[in-house]
């Protein structure tokens, strides 16, 4: 079967591959379950790893299968598999266990090892293929309502762990209640923030590069939320005219825009990083004034990477109430769609150089 793969080590070497059916057998105890890919996103991850940036083939293999973003349809399950059964639309989590105890109790996402293991991303082969096979352990069922708009479930899980480990955070203050927050960038991971954000009933505001009106500050406002353009009102400025801000969800890429926000947030309040940034960026700040602001105002800044099946399960939850709340909306962040496997090329020239593009997709098979 087609499968779109890189070459690691091995710049802009993506291409066309070849591997086996998989089948359920291949999963120990009957607990199989083979899912014929319909829909897979790609984003700025598969970007850097097709630039040889990061990513390992798996044992056994010269290429990686890219695509941590997969939607599909159950086709087969295992003799032990209760959980889904064919003809269920499904979501994979993208981490497998290590061997440190944060692994072993589930938390895949929040390993200490120094060796990782994800699917499209790290020794192994992600969804970007026809089909997959998988333990049911690692399979999440998405409602049918939710067909369209599934292949969203994997970034939305990025969102949805940032904001409940805040919260979680936040019980050492006994009563948390934020009323404002902040999201910086108006990207996919942006878009999503601000709407479950909304969903909690916070006034948010949505800081972004671009000068509006434009799609995503269109999806914004669509939220009841406010946009603005760093290019018009700064961070700090826009934090004294509608903060201060009890949390703030960074997801930018842009690093500086770190220590703007450290300045931004609110007594008591929480910064979430999600960004992934590789570059050697350097920047000035004024360290004894954030330093001190941080301390007398109790604030808290943590980062957060991936997410294991709790956080896709109640992914799945705002996004049924998404759905009904703000009909259409999760729709229209599906703007680029490329047919095929075999059109790789375009996938990845969509991804790199399509203007207004928010979610660029593979469709894979006709839903």
């Amino acid at each position: 079967m087609k499968a779109i793969a890189v070459t690691p080590g091995k710049p802009n070497s993506v291409h066309l591959a070849e591997l086996p059916m998989p089948s359920v057998r291949e999963i120990p105890n009957g607990r199989g379950v083979l899912v014929r890919m319909l829909r897979v996103g790609v984003d700025g991850t598969d970007k850097e790893i097709n630039a040889a940036e990061y990513g390992a083939a798996p044992e056994g293999f010269n290429f990686l299968v890219i695509g941590h973003e997969g939607f599909g349809q159950v086709e087969a399950v295992g003799p032990n598999v209760t959980e889904v059964e064919p003809g269920d639309y499904v979501v994979a989590t993208v981490r497998r266990p290590g061997s440190s105890i944060y692994d072993l109790i589930g938390t895949n996402d929040m390993t200490t090892d120094d060796t990782y293991f994800e699917r499209g991303i790290n020794l192994r082969h992600g969804f970007l293929t026809e089909y997959y096979v998988d333990d049911v352990e690692y399979i999440v069922k998405v409602p049918q309502g939710l067909k369209e708009v599934g292949v969203l479930l994997e970034p939305m899980t990025v969102v949805q762990k940032g904001i409940q480990q805040a919260y979680e955070i936040q019980r050492r203050l006994r009563v948390w209640r934020p009323k404002k927050a902040a999201v910086m960038g108006a990207g996919t991971i942006g878009l999503l923030a601000a709407l479950v954000l909304r969903l909690r009933g916070l006034d948010v505001t949505v800081f972004g590069k671009t000068a509006k009106p434009y799609l995503n500050s269109e999806l914004i406002e669509a939220l009841g939320a406010r946009y603005e353009s760093t290019s018009e009102l700064s961070v700090l400025t826009g934090a004294q005219k509608y903060g201060p801000f009890d949390l703030i969800f960074e997801a930018t890429g842009f690093s500086p825009i770190v220590f703007e926000s450290m300045q931004a947030l609110g007594k008591n309040g929480v910064l979430v990083l999600s960004s992934v940034t590789g570059g050697e960026r350097t920047v000035e700040v004024p360290a004894d004034k954030i330093n001190l602001e941080f301390v007398l105002g109790n604030k808290v800044m943590v980062g957060t990477v991936n997410a294991n099946r709790e956080y896709f399960e109640s992914g799945v939850r705002d996004m049924a109430q998404a759905a009904a709340q703000y009909p259409g909306w999760l729709n229209r962040l599906l703007t680029h769609p490329v047919k095929g496997l075999e059109n790789y090329r375009a996938l990845f020239e969509q991804l790199t150089n399509a203007k207004g593009a928010i979610k660029v997709f593979c469709e894979v098979a006709a839903l």
